[in-house]
């Protein structure tokens, strides 16, 4: 693998942008399926590769050619091609030193040549790579090049448009809770509004207020009928949720999370001989939350706890969804065996200033993953503590509200 791992000048904001995406990275291969395919026919090569690099890992997100999912940060290819502004382009892997002893070099499937172009957002900021790759070397001409540009374009204008499209959704859902608290926020003022009415009524033939008491009246079958609508409205609801809730594409559950969690990071995990679980508190595991961000957050927490956890050591998420009335409060909790933290480090981490250093496996660490997590979860309007010794593991634990 390399012996060093490069970082750009804006990572920090680079890996911001790409967890605004709030991409699932196992959902999204059919997406760009004929953009990856298109890339390897235009290259002429049996191999291309859709990559998205976060602060730990390498997420190959479409495939053609080869099966990969993910991929350390350290061990890959295009995180020298994000530090370009341009393309990288590898002609022989055993004629470059960075490259020449690697495993898919010296071994199956014998990769020789290399062609990455960095993916970058509208801000400028490169996400990843569409790379293609062959057996045996090669030049791509200006026409071919500039082609897979147009392609790479093509991948970062569909990217933008999924973060649109999830906007809109967390918008949407966020309406419906809205509409809840209006129902609710309308029966305490408007029931008001009724027991005064009735008591004038009452008094009416005292105040000798015939007009008023007829307007009074006005007032109180409108109130009732609001009332009504605010009881109908909540009623809808009840019963919305006493059966087993729709999951929406934008939205989790316990049991959902669990699974991707499980998914994504046992790999990681099983590289390093971690023992790595997932559990959940059942008795909410259907209720759906929206997932904005939660991969991104845990995700991050995960990477870095397997990172600082020896071998054969344990790294351990539970997940919780407490539900108040019409609110909800996810609870995330991240353990792990590793060296742990001391106070110095625990200050700087919930500052939001927290620095990377080598992990137990001698993996290369980039300095804004904790960080990345305290900005997202403050964004969340979320609560991050920590618990850690040196020499005695860490503790990360999460509370955000969904309202």
């Amino acid at each position: 693998m390399p012996t060093y791992s490069p970082i750009p000048v804006n990572e920090f904001e680079r890996v911001l942008d790409l967890t605004e995406l709030d991409l699932d990275y196992t959902a999204h291969h059919e997406s760009f399926e004929d953009l990856v395919k298109l890339a390897a026919r235009v290259a002429g090569t049996e191999i291309s590769l859709l990559n998205l690099i976060d602060s730990f890992t390498q997420w190959t997100i479409s495939r053609h050619g080869m099966d990969v999912e993910q991929t350390p940060r350290d061990e890959t290819v295009c995180q020298f091609t994000i530090m370009e502004s341009d393309y990288l382009e590898i002609k022989d892997f055993t004629q470059d030193e960075r490259f020449q002893d690697d495993p898919y070099v010296t071994g199956e499937p014998k990769l020789r040549y290399y062609f990455g172009i960095p993916l970058k957002t509208p801000a400028g900021h490169s996400i990843g790579a569409l790379c293609v790759l062959d057996k045996v070397e090669r030049t791509l001409n200006p026409e071919k090049v500039e082609l897979l540009k147009i392609i790479a374009d093509e991948i970062v204008a569909r990217l933008m448009m999924v973060q649109a499209i999830n906007t809109l959704k967390y918008d949407l859902i966020e309406a419906k809770e809205v509409k809840k608290r209006v129902a609710h926020d309308i029966r305490g003022p408007i029931g008001g509004i009724i027991g005064l009415a009735q008591l004038i009524s009452q008094r009416g033939e005292q105040n000798k207020l015939d007009d008023v008491l007829q307007f009074i009246k006005l007032i109180q079958k409108s109130g009732t009928s609001l009332l009504e609508l605010a009881d109908e409205i909540l009623n809808t609801e009840v019963k919305s949720s006493q059966e087993i809730p729709t999951l929406g594409e934008h939205e989790l559950n316990l049991l959902m999370f669990r699974d991707k969690l499980t998914k994504l990071y046992l790999p990681q995990a099983r590289n390093k001989d971690i023992n790595f679980s997932v559990n959940i508190n059942p008795a909410n595991g259907v209720v759906p939350f929206p997932k904005n961000k939660l991969l991104q957050i845990t995700g991050n927490l995960v990477s870095n706890a397997i990172k600082f956890t020896p071998t054969q050591g344990r790294v351990t998420v539970d997940l919780d969804l407490e539900i108040k009335g019409n609110a909800k409060d996810l609870h995330i909790v991240v353990s792990d065996t590793g060296v742990g933290l001391n106070v110095p480090k625990l200050e700087a981490i919930l500052a939001g200033t927290a620095t990377s250093t080598d992990g137990t496996g001698g993996e290369q660490g980039y300095g804004f993953g904790l960080p990345l997590v305290k900005h997202l979860v403050d964004g969340l309007k979320g609560a991050l503590t920590v618990k850690s010794a040196p020499g005695e593991g860490a503790i990360f634990d999460i509370k955000l509200p969904f309202i």
